[in-house]
């Protein structure tokens, strides 16, 4: 914990710690949309069948040209049960007996019908060109779709899980980068992928990364400031990922088509990986892992960039070596997952923060990666949702300031699961009232991920944070991908998915009042230094409970 007394000598937030934060912001800004890229990549447009009286420019229908397209249409394609033209099949042959019935609508069920033999005409008006249209992702290949928005999150759980470990290795500056350059190569690949497989291996690929560059970012900002400056660091990292949202709603209804859309998010990305060789690696991360030197040196770079040059020459080993004894100590052994739950109360606390992040994930994306089940305008509501969470952001940031971690927590997690079961009880043809309960439910999410990022990299120490970042991330992208997976319930009960974010988030708000507050206090840097907190805190309870008998 005394590194904190290192990082108050060289400045706690001067100008090398803002530097790194705009970089690492801007970062999260660009990288954040390419988990929402397929709302627009991926849309699902309206379709039909192919039909040949109406689509073959060689031949026309009739050699008058008298009939118009509706009428053709209407003897070539039967209606649903909702009186529109059927999606997945058409008539076998025209049947012209149908232009005789004076608007009336008669039944449909003894014409012979047949498949899309011929593919599909899709509706361009709202977009030029998806993955959809193009590998004719619909009918019977709907579900394919969901297996490349799968697929992705997959790819982020796995990542979590090897480049968590990696980083606790090898160094949060480095995997970063490496992640960056993964990104950029894999989804600048998928916008010329020549089969749909392609495409879902490189989004894979991509999903394997993209958490981890996240993740990274998040401990950089978390190890290079003092306690009392975290979470606005925490929230500046949100609020960039939220105008990513923002810039993703304005770009794709902007660009249309998906590859080009696609390439505009990936291409920059080689600059920001070209960019980051000027990051500095995380001092505390050095000198934990038994590099002082090389922290030193970290640290005497951020002292002469802070203007404190004096302070900056006084850092000698000696005095990293006296402050940070223990923590040296400690470092004599690699840490392993394991570790995490070797001792009772980080075990505690990661299953906890566990279940809780597994929660909130699954409703935050169930709402976010749905856009077209609350309507048509997906370019309004993608901007709605990144634009609602920029106060909600700051919202939480005061929460967390004032009513403290605990407290914010819970409140917002109770929120989040009101608002999703209301949600179940909004009528389907009041669509402003369900994308209002939505937006209200992002916001509150918003909040609730905040928090449950800032309280996790506080009650987690130093050698082992981004490993258990990662293993917090699996259960995180088990809910993401979950979410849409559920959806598949509403064949059951349209409210079924609903109910289970709902009543998710509700058992996660009563789970975290068992965590220890953090607010205000210095990061632990070894797992010694959790179970020292819990005894001093269970000591002081005890003491607590010991005056109030003798004064009764």
């Amino acid at each position: 914990m005394a590194f904190q007394d290192l990082l108050d000598q060289v400045g706690g937030l001067g100008r090398f710690q803002i530097l790194q934060m705009v970089f690492l912001c801007i970062s999260s800004l660009i990288v954040y949309p390419h988990i929402l890229l397929e709302n627009f990549t991926a849309a699902v447009p309206g379709h039909r069948c192919w039909v040949h009286i109406l689509d073959n420019d060689t031949d026309s229908a009739n050699g008058t040209g008298t009939l118009s397209q509706d009428t053709l249409l209407r003897i070539s394609i039967p209606l649903d049960s909702n009186l529109r033209p059927e999606k997945c099949r058409r008539f076998l042959l025209p049947q012209w007996q149908l232009l005789h019935l004076n608007g009336t609508f008669p039944d449909m069920s003894d014409l012979d019908t047949e498949p899309c033999v011929d593919g599909w005409v899709y509706d361009q008006s709202s977009f030029s060109s998806t993955v959809v249209t193009e590998w004719d992702l619909v009918c019977e290949s709907q579900s394919l779709k969901s297996m490349a928005k799968f697929l992705f999150m997959a790819g982020m759980l796995v990542g979590s899980i090897i480049y968590g470990h990696l980083s606790d290795r090898f160094g949060r500056r480095f995997m970063l980068r490496w992640c960056l350059l993964q990104l950029a190569i894999t989804d600048t690949c998928a916008a010329f992928a020549p089969t749909f497989l392609i495409y879902c291996s490189l989004r894979f690929l991509a999903g394997f990364s993209t958490m981890s560059v996240l993740t990274n970012i998040s401990v950089l900002i978390v190890e290079w400031t003092v306690p009392r400056f975290q979470v606005m660091g925490m929230t500046m990292s949100i609020c960039a990922a939220c105008m990513g949202q923002i810039t993703l709603g304005g770009l794709a209804f902007a660009i249309r088509d998906w590859h080009t859309l696609q390439l505009v998010f990936s291409v920059p990305l080689f600059v920001f990986f070209l960019s980051s060789r000027w990051l500095a690696e995380s001092a505390r991360w050095l000198i934990i892992t038994n590099k002082p030197e090389e922290g030193l040196k970290e640290l005497r770079k951020a002292a002469h960039r802070n203007g404190r040059k004096n302070a900056g020459d006084a850092l000698t080993m000696e005095v990293v070596r006296s402050i940070l004894q223990e923590e040296l100590e400690a470092a004599q052994t690699k840490p392993s997952v394991f570790d995490l739950f070797r001792t009772p109360s980080l075990r505690k606390s990661i299953c906890l923060l566990s279940f809780v992040r597994f929660a909130n994930f699954m409703s935050y994306f169930g709402l976010i990666l749905h856009l077209q089940y609350m309507g048509s305008n997906v370019f309004l509501f993608q901007v709605l949702f990144g634009a609602v969470n920029l106060p909600a952001n700051y919202v939480a940031f005061l929460a967390l300031n004032h009513l403290g971690r605990q407290v914010s927590q819970t409140l917002f997690m109770f929120l989040l699961g009101v608002s999703i079961l209301a949600i179940t009880f909004a009528p389907q043809e009041i669509q402003t009232l369900r994308v209002a309960l939505s937006t209200l439910g992002i916001a509150v999410s918003s909040m609730a991920l905040m928090c449950t990022f800032v309280h996790g990299n506080e009650l987690v120490p130093t050698i082992i944070r981004v490993t258990a970042s990662g293993f917090m991330g699996i259960a995180s992208n088990i809910g993401a991908a979950l979410a849409p997976l559920l959806m598949i319930l509403t064949v059951y009960s349209p409210h079924l998915p609903w109910i289970i974010y709902g009543v998710c988030s509700v058992l996660a708000g009563l789970a975290v009042p068992l965590l220890p507050e953090t607010r205000n206090k210095p990061l632990p840097d070894s797992i010694q230094d959790v179970e020292k907190e819990r005894r001093g805190s269970r000591k002081a309870k005890q003491e607590d409970t010991s005056m109030k008998v003798t004064q009764f």
